[in-house]
């Protein structure tokens, strides 16, 4: 008389399979956190400076066109339209930086910093390459 004994195992966590897991959603995750990050932008033809510095990353990038067009975020926008935008957000602590092509004329330069400083921003950059 054979009799199978079914025999009781016990249960198991495997762990290899968990960190398998844990590895694909921190990959995920750092992938969504980059694409979250705007990279977009403009092909601008910035003018040369050879005293250049590395300034933090500004709250509000202004593009100046040549031709006079103000570009933020995609959106064109007049001098009265980007002092609208920028008044909404704290003076004090809001840091923007132009981004003038290099053939834009310094009228146009100014009448974005005004833009600016009518909406009480004055951490205000302009933007160039470093010569060299």
């Amino acid at each position: 008389m054979n009799r199978y004994y079914l025999e009781r195992k016990k249960a198991r966590i495997e762990i290899i399979p968990m960190i398998d897991i844990m590895f694909f959603l921190l990959v995920f995750f750092i992938m969504i956190t980059l694409r979250m990050i705007p990279s977009e932008g403009l092909v601008t033809s910035l003018p040369r400076s050879a005293t250049a510095i590395t300034l933090p990353r500004p709250h509000v990038l202004v593009a100046l066109h040549p031709d006079g067009r103000i570009t933020v975020d995609g959106r064109t926008l007049t001098a009265a339209g980007l002092t609208v935008f920028l008044q909404g957000r704290d003076p004090t602590r809001a840091a923007v930086t132009i981004e003038g092509a290099k053939r834009a004329s310094i009228q146009n330069l100014v009448r974005v910093m005004d833009a600016c400083r009518a909406a009480g921003i004055t951490h205000i950059g302009l933007a160039a390459r470093a010569s060299g």
